[in-house]
C-alpha cells in the first residue's frame, strides 16, 4: 500500500488540538509538581527525622511505582473504593502526573539547595533573619535559579508521559492520534506525524532550556 500522508491533512487541526491539550496539561503538571515539589525539598531536608522520613517515603514511593499504576488508582481505584469521590478523567490525569512529578521536582530542587554554600545560610541568620525566612529570601531564590534547566528537563519528560493520559479517556495528541487512525485505517502514517509533533515540542523545549543553561552559567561567570 505505501505511506500516504495526504489523507491525514484533512484532520491537521484535530492533532493540533490534541497537541493543545497535551501541552496544556503538561503545563498544569509542572506548575503544581513545582508548587507540591518545592516544600517538599525543604522537608526532606528538614532537621526533624520523622518529618523528613515521611517526605523521603513519598518520594521513593513515587518514582518506585509506576506512572500508569498512579493514574488507575485516581482514575478507577479512588472512586471504586469511595464512590463518593468522582475525578473526572482530566482531573485524574493532573492530579497523578504532578504527584508523579512532584516526587523529581523535589529531588531536583534539594540538589539546588544543597548546591547552594552553608555559609550564605549562616550569613542570613547573622543578619537576624530566622531559618525559614533565610531559606525563602536568600537560599530558595538562588537554587531555583541553579535548577531551571532540570525543570526544563522535567518539562520535557512531562510532555513525553503525559501521552499515558489518552488510556483514560483524555483526548490529548495520542488520544487523538488513535482515533483518527482506528478512522482512516492509516496507523502509521498517524503514529509518524504524532512522533512528528512531539520532537518538534521537545526539540524547541531542550533548545530553550540549553539557551538558559547558557546564559545562567555567563551570568555566574
Amino acid at each position: 500500500m505505501g505511506l500516504d500522508f495526504s489523507i491525514l491533512q484533512d484532520y491537521i487541526g484535530l492533532f493540533l488540538q490534541g497537541l493543545g491539550m497535551t501541552l496544556l496539561i503538561s503545563l498544569i503538571t509542572v506548575l503544581f509538581g513545582t508548587i507540591i515539589g518545592t516544600p517538599l525539598a525543604l522537608i526532606r531536608l528538614s532537621k526533624s527525622k520523622v518529618i523528613s522520613i515521611i517526605a523521603t517515603s513519598y518520594i521513593e514511593i513515587i518514582r518506585g511505582t509506576p506512572l500508569l499504576l498512579q493514574l488507575y488508582i485516581f482514575a478507577y481505584g479512588i472512586p471504586l473504593a469511595f464512590p463518593f469521590i468522582r475525578f473526572s478523567p482530566f482531573v485524574a490525569g493532573i492530579i497523578a502526573l504532578a504527584l508523579n512529578s512532584s516526587a523529581y521536582v523535589a529531588e531536583i530542587v534539594r540538589s539546588g539547595i544543597q548546591s547552594i554554600d552553608e555559609g550564605q545560610l549562616e550569613a542570613a541568620k547573622s543578619l537576624g533573619l530566622s531559618y525559614a525566612l533565610s531559606m525563602r529570601k536568600v537560599i530558595i531564590p538562588q537554587a531555583i535559579k541553579n535548577v531551571l534547566p532540570s525543570l526544563g528537563n522535567e518539562f520535557v519528560t512531562v510532555v513525553k508521559e503525559s501521552s499515558i493520559v489518552s488510556i483514560v479517556g483524555i483526548a490529548d495528541l495520542m488520544k487523538v492520534t488513535n482515533t483518527i487512525s482506528s478512522q482512516k485505517f492509516r496507523l502509521f502514517e498517524a503514529l509518524l506525524f504524532a512522533a512528528l509533533l512531539y520532537f518538534i515540542v521537545t526539540f524547541t523545549i531542550s533548545k530553550l532550556v540549553n539557551y538558559i543553561e547558557r546564559k545562567l552559567s555567563v551570568s555566574h561567570g
